[in-house]
């Protein structure tokens, strides 16, 4: 049980207090209802005695009363009716509720940390007036009258008379049959004259000469003069009297008979009254029946016309609403006691001391004596039973019958003279002095009397009573017989069908087994008289409810507290609150209990306390915590079903209406549904994308149906800082940032983004509704507020907030947005701004509602007003959302490391700049599939869709190789996509069928095709018309497309870059991004190599000359519907060489390949001439091209040339091998790349081919070209990338190697080619055998130094091979004179030795024997030259 104000040892002597009756005369009362009291509210405040009392018992002991009170009240002739005492209680409970400032106690158990009341002063309220109002009954004592004051006032004509009439009066009532109310403890009451003065009007003399006669006719000990109203009402108080009357008044106790303020009590007119005051206790001052006085009615009466049972009836017991109202306005701005001052409060002090000790108590000492030695006399006892007491209590315990035994009947009633009831007589008065020893041997000795006389309801009232004594008893030696309780409990509720007192009999165990710390039964007792069918009714309810929630403070009291015990029984306590029209207490209930379920997964039993809370606030008006209550039901992952659901999300709907309507112009509620996910939010700046409009197609941009890639958005990264770069002369300005056109969670929020006026921005919001019902919101739009400001600087003032004022910033608005159950679905909202300035956007607008007929309502009953089932099914709430995106978390300073911080995301507050130029690029013809190589001509438009002009248009893209707008010789393209359908993509002329396998030749610098070696070659200008784009312009390009090598899906993004023709201060670019999706299919292989040609019979004689072969694989699988390549041309490009003829043997000039067919070729090639090499500064190129077609494409226009430059400056790009700088090795590497530069060459080879494509059955000619850079002779070049092989896994090796320096030898294949040595000699020689039988022949060997230095040369003509194979092949001849040549080869020098060569017989000779070995002059090591490359030198000896 909650704590208490008052012990139990305090309050059960509080709660049996001896009862006196006060019957006073009219004019008595009149006097004291000048101070708005009756006689005995007068007293009522000092009704307990300041000092200790004491008395005799029976044996002649002293014996002391502490604290001593006594209940003074008017005499009421009716019983309380039992639907008033109802009323009452209720009323108490009601009006006492928690404090507002109150601390709760803040208990921990386990992990619950709970708020609870400490105390329950409803509770105590409603035990205090529950054992007050408690009608007097036949079984007990306690509450019958012991003495009866008899008042009639010193201003009246015989007040010696008028007591004579009282006390007849009090007479006929006590032993006239027809009262049978109130009760009186025995026939001689004691009566006790008191005379009332009134000091400011009366007579002090008379009222002192009637109190000497009162006390010569009563004796001293039996009359009092009271002396009140010092002062008069009506005179402006100086001092402020204290009220003491106010907390006994205002707690409506049925003894002080006044009305209580919201009840049905009999409120009546006093007609004999002047000013018509009302008598508040509701008693009527006339003569009824014979009795003169106003006791005919008790206050708890229920009036005739609620309560057919009663009575009384007649003109006085009119209730009517309006006089109940004027009693409540009455009675709160009464002032009690006015006419009274301290003095006065002392004289009533005083009075109520003098009663007690000169005659209450002696009366009750006398009473006491006699019934002792009554029953002493007439049992024929030897003892007192003071002696028995002794025995009791030393344990001889007398072995009771258990309740079971019993005959099922409340027994037998005793007559009131039956010595049975003496012993109870007895017992009653000794407890009430609190002489518990003596009350506890006699209670004890009652109780089994009656149960010998089967008399149960006498037997339970002396076994509650004698339990109390024993617990009450200071120096009892034994524990409280708490089974005596229960078995007083069982008997009432069960067999005397009793529940007053059983209530009573639990509310007084029920406080001592607390004070005993025994919380577990306690509990148990509270719980046991709490079933619903116990005792039907709203008291029942009230009852239980407050004896659950003492049961759950029980819980929560215990050395381990049962916090979900407490939980359980605070909600079966707030329903029954709930029953008994508690609404306040039955939601503090569900609130406390609230605490225990929160969070901790019990979402059923929390949507039921949620429901409860919002449903009860509701009737209470407590609309805020409706609201919150039901916003927790939605919010929280619910288990419920749809039907459920649907019905919570109706109520709460409903709800929401009314606190909306309470103000309607106050600031837009916060919604809870449906869930929106702040951090998934994205915001889009720009207009939508176009669609594809028949062949053109727009770039693609960004738009936010593309999905969020890091790889991608740090490619275009790189890129849009390339060209920044190049526009800013190579350096990225510090205050650069990249572009951001869609910010997410991904994105850099962390400055606040750039919006361009007139550029529509576009929220897009992540919905999730939690709900199994649907969720309508209409009229969906954003919220925001905006500055205006101007950002030139001109002006700096800063224009006042703009909430909504739609001509500075225009929004769009959904008007129906549905989201299914359980879905998650994006809306895209857009603002339009109309004025710079500084946007934020807020949040989001709209109603909340759900669908009609989408669920129906189960057993939960709608709330009031929401019947029908339309009406209420299409409610909606307007209502707001707030977005709040956390900004990411900072990790870069020691503080921020350690401690949790978050940077600012600033994507929603957008800072709205003057106008840029927008610009538009569509894409005409552009293919999707290609061929490897193959050239493509497509269209590029270029719009500018704003109100400025643009300018320093650049596209930059990671491909260049991929496409070219044509160099500046693009003159002769065609200007329109239509005009060029049926032509070839390149410039081609005629050429004449005489010039058969002939090269001819053209040259062009790299300059004219935008490549320079300075410039970085991704980044390439859009050669617009005057470089300027005007707003509304549109312009047409040619674009040259060309197949990657590899095959697959390629990628390809496109980044346009551009300016505004006046500079702006917060953008300085704009930029467009395409991403190009082509597939291509494989087409041909192209392989080449290089070779040094033996023969020097060209023009200059320098060796000059090298032997191509280019092999092409038709590697194409027929899926295309490719039927054959033809070759229609071989060009070359270099610096220092050109292809100079074919030397294929074939004449057939058309070289066709089929699906995976082969064809080689082998060119001649020369070097340039010197005034072509000449002006190799000039970047310039010379173009050489054969022909196998009937036309020659200009190799080097365009795109011919252009995807060349490309794919060589791609080439180029790879990073070169870096040259060490360690000094003393120099030489040695000087050497090694002289010797390096004789084997390179720059030869690159392109290949230009058509193919015949059947598509629909249509016949298409598609063209390309494929390129093969040649750098080394003798190794193999291919115009497809090679897959590098992985290395093979090594062992891991675990010592440590010697720190040897890489020697930088050149390798054997580079040593080989520094001379070029080759035999000249006749075919056939023939020799006439048999007239000489050696054969000499004349063989001269040309020596050729092909590189810059001098060279030592050694020539040795001794055969070295010893293998029988070599044998064979060179035949067996031998070179005549000198074996060994030693000479030395200036730079690029050409020396002949002449050699001969002897033959013994006819055959075929090789004559490729001899070796040639060389070294650089100044080097040691010495390297054989190698004649791999060389054809064997074959000479045929005949004989004639």
């Amino acid at each position: 049980m909650a704590q208490c104000v008052q012990s139990v040892q305090e309050l059960i002597p509080d709660s049996f207090v001896p009862c006196v009756a006060a019957l006073c005369s009219e004019e008595a009362e009149r006097l004291t209802r000048l101070n708005h009291l009756s006689f005995a509210e007068l007293l009522k405040p000092f009704s307990r005695l300041t000092s200790e009392v004491h008395m005799r018992d029976p044996n002649n002991q002293l014996h002391i009363i502490k604290n001593l009170k006594i209940a003074v009240s008017n005499i009421i002739t009716q019983p309380p009716q039992p639907g008033a005492i109802r009323k009452l209680l209720n009323d108490v409970v009601s009006g006492s509720q928690p404090a507002e400032g109150l601390v709760a106690n803040v208990i921990t158990a386990g992990d619950y940390d709970l708020n609870i009341s400490a105390t329950t002063p409803w509770f105590e309220s409603y035990r205090e007036t529950f054992l007050q109002s408690m009608p007097a009954s036949d079984h007990e004592f306690l509450n019958h009258y012991l003495a009866c004051m008899l008042v009639a006032s010193s201003s009246e004509a015989e007040p010696v008379e008028q007591f004579s009439k009282l006390s007849q009066e009090q007479h006929q009532i006590q032993h006239n049959s027809d009262y049978s109310y109130p009760k009186w403890f025995i026939p001689n009451t004691l009566k006790y004259y008191v005379l009332l003065h009134d000091v400011s009007s009366g007579d002090e003399q008379r009222a002192e000469s009637i109190y000497e006669e009162m006390k010569q006719k009563y004796g001293t000990q039996g009359c009092y003069l009271l002396k009140i109203n010092s002062r008069t009402s009506n005179r402006a108080s100086d001092e402020q009297i204290p009220d003491p009357w106010s907390q006994y008044l205002q707690k409506n106790s049925i003894q002080n008979q006044e009305s209580y303020e919201d009840g049905p009590g009999t409120i009546t007119s006093n007609k004999n009254s002047d000013n018509n005051l009302l008598s508040l206790d509701g008693l009527d001052n006339e003569v009824k029946d014979g009795l003169p006085n106003n006791f005919r009615a008790h206050p708890l009466q229920l009036d005739s016309s609620s309560d057919p049972s009663n009575s009384i009836d007649g003109p006085d017991h009119v209730k009517s609403t309006s006089l109940l109202h004027e009693t409540k306005k009455a009675n709160t701005g009464i002032i009690h006691g006015a006419c009274l001052t301290l003095t006065d409060h002392d004289r009533i002090r005083q009075f109520i001391q003098e009663f007690t000790f000169r005659g209450l108590l002696p009366h009750i000492e006398k009473t006491i004596r006699q019934l002792n030695d009554q029953l002493i006399s007439r049992k024929g006892l030897s003892r007192s039973l003071f002696s028995a007491t002794k025995k009791w209590f030393s344990g001889s315990k007398v072995p009771e019958k258990g309740i079971n035994e019993l005959k099922n009947t409340s027994g037998l009633l005793y007559p009131p003279e039956a010595p049975e009831l003496q012993i109870r007589k007895m017992a009653d008065l000794c407890f009430l002095v609190q002489h518990y020893d003596l009350a506890y041997s006699c209670y004890h000795t009652a109780k089994k009397d009656f149960l010998n006389d089967q008399a149960m309801l006498y037997a339970a009232g002396a076994l509650e009573m004698a339990a109390v004594s024993a617990f009450l008893h200071p120096g009892a030696p034994r524990p409280y017989p708490a089974h005596y309780m229960d078995t007083a409990i069982q008997t009432y509720r069960d067999i005397c069908k009793n529940m007053v007192l059983a209530e009573r009999c639990v509310l007084l165990s029920a406080e001592i087994l607390k004070s005993q710390s025994k919380y577990s039964e306690a509990a148990a007792l509270l719980i046991r008289l709490t079933s619903e069918n116990t005792w039907k009714g709203m008291d029942s309810d009230l009852r239980s409810a407050l004896l659950l929630e003492q049961a759950a403070h029980c819980f929560i009291n215990m050395k381990s507290p049962m916090v979900r015990k407490y939980a359980f029984h605070m909600i079966l306590a707030g329903h029954r609150f709930s029953k008994a029209g508690q609404k306040k207490h039955a939601l503090r209930c569900y609130c406390q209990a609230m605490q225990v379920y929160k969070g901790k997964g019990w979402s059923l039993a929390e949507d039921h306390i949620n429901f409860t809370i919002g449903r009860q606030s509701y009737t209470l008006r407590q609309l805020d915590n409706a609201v919150s209550a039901f916003r927790h039901i939605l919010i929280n992952e619910s288990k419920q079903s749809a039907a459920q659901q649907g019905s919570f999300l109706r109520e709460y709907l409903y709800v929401y209406k009314n606190v909306s309507q309470l103000s309607p112009d106050g600031p837009l509620p916060q919604l809870p549904l449906p869930y929106i996910n702040s951090s998934a939010t994205r915001v889009f700046f720009g207009h939508d994308r176009r669609p594809a409009d028949g062949e053109k197609q727009a770039a693609t941009h960004i738009s936010l149906d593309q999905e969020y890639d890091y790889e991608s958005s740090q490619q275009w990264r790189e890129l849009e800082e390339q060209v920044v770069a190049l526009v800013n002369k190579g350096v990225i300005p510090s205050n650069f940032h990249p572009t951001q056109y869609c910010l997410n969670s991904y994105s850099d929020n962390s400055r606040f983004p750039l919006a361009v006026v007139e550029e529509p921005i576009t929220v897009e919001m992540a919905f999730r509704n939690p709900l199994k019902v649907p969720l309508l919101l209409t009229d969906l739009s954003l919220l925001w507020k905006f500055q205006p400001k101007d950002f030139s600087g001109k002006n700096n003032e800063v224009k006042e907030l703009v909430i909504s004022k739609p001509e500075m910033i225009g929004a769009e608005v959904i008007s129906e947005f549905l989201i299914n159950s359980e879905e998650s679905k994006v809306a895209r909202l857009k603002l339009f701004p109309h004025h710079i300035g500084e946007l934020h956007i807020l949040g989001v607008v709209y109603n909340l509602g759900t669908i009609q007929g989408s669920t129906t309502i189960d057993g939960i009953g709608a709330l009031p007003g929401c019947h029908a089932g339309n009406h209420c099914l299409s409610m909606t709430v307007r209502g707001r959302q707030d977005l709040e995106i956390q900004g990411p978390r900072l990790n870069n300073t020691k503080e921020e490391k350690t401690s949790i911080k978050y940077g600012p995301d600033r994507r929603l507050d957008p800072i709205i700049t003057e106008e840029m130029p927008l610009l538009e690029v569509f894409f005409i013809h552009f293919p999707t599939g290609l061929l490897c190589g193959e050239i493509r001509k497509a269209y590029v438009e270029f719009v500018n869709v704003s109100k400025c002009p643009l300018t320093g248009l650049k596209v930059v893209s990671k491909r260049p190789e991929f496409f070219t707008f044509g160099g500046n010789t693009a003159v002769l393209t065609p200007l329109s996509p239509s005009a060029s359908e049926n032509c070839s993509a390149y410039k081609t002329v005629v050429t004449d069928s005489t010039s058969v396998c002939a090269a001819l030749t053209s040259s062009a610098s790299s300059v004219d095709f935008g490549i320079g070696t300075g410039s970085q070659p991704e980044v390439i200008p859009v050669p617009l018309p005057d470089t300027v784009l005007l707003p509304g312009a549109s312009v047409q390009l040619p674009m040259w497309l060309r197949g990657p090598d590899e095959e697959g899906v390629h990628e390809i993004n496109f980044l346009f870059y551009y300016e505004s023709v006046k500079r702006q201060p917060k953008i300085r670019h704009r930029i467009l991004r395409h991403t190009a999706v082509v597939c291509t299919s494989r087409s041909l292989n192209v392989r080449a190599t290089a070779c040094r040609s033996n023969s020097l019979e060209d023009e200059e004689g320098r060796g000059g000359n090298m032997l191509v072969f280019v092999d092409v694989e038709n590697v194409n699988t027929s899926e295309a519907g490719v039927k054959e390549f033809h070759i229609v041309q071989v060009s070359s490009s270099s610096k220092h060489w050109k292809l100079q003829k074919s030397v294929n043997l074939s004449e057939n000039k058309d070289a066709k390949l089929a699906s995976r067919e082969k064809g080689k070729f082998c060119f001649k090639a020369v070097r340039c001439k010197e005034k072509e090499a000449a002006t190799q500064s000039s970047e310039k190129y010379t173009f050489a091209d054969i022909i196998f077609g009937n036309e020659q494409i200009i190799s080097s226009a365009s795109p011919c040339a252009d995807f060349f430059y490309r794919s060589l400056s791609f080439e180029l790009k790879k990073p070169p091998a870096q040259p060490s700088v360690q000094t003393e090795k120099q030489s040695v590497e000087d050497a090694v790349r002289l010797i390096q530069k004789c084997s390179e060459v720059d030869l690159n080879i392109v290949v230009l081919w058509k193919a015949y494509v059947v598509e629909d059955s249509k016949q298409l000619i598609l063209e390309g070209q494929h390129h093969v850079i040649l750098r080394a002779i003798g190794k193999e070049a291919f115009s497809y990338p090679q897959k590098q092989e992985p290395p093979e896994m090594e062992l891991l090796k675990f010592f440590r190697p010697e720190n040897t320096t890489v020697s930088s030898r050149p390798s054997v294949e580079q040593l080989s080619n520094l001379i070029k040595a080759s035999l000249h000699y006749p075919e056939s020689f023939n020799h006439p055998f048999h007239q000489k039988s050696l054969c000499l022949v004349p063989v001269t060997l040309l020596l050729s130094n092909c590189s810059k230095a001098d060279v030592d040369v050694i020539v040795d003509l001794r055969h070295k091979t010893t293998s029988p194979e070599a044998l064979e092949i060179h035949g067996s001849f031998t070179w005549l004179g000198q074996t060994q040549y030693k000479l030395q080869l200036k730079s690029e020098e050409i020396h002949t030795l002449q050699l001969k060569a002897c033959f013994v017989h006819t055959g075929v000779y090789n004559l490729g024997t001899p070796r040639v070995f060389a070294k650089l002059s100044d080097q040691d090591t010495v390297f054989e030259t190698s004649q791999q490359n060389s054809m064997p030198a074959l000479i045929i000896i005949n004989n004639v």
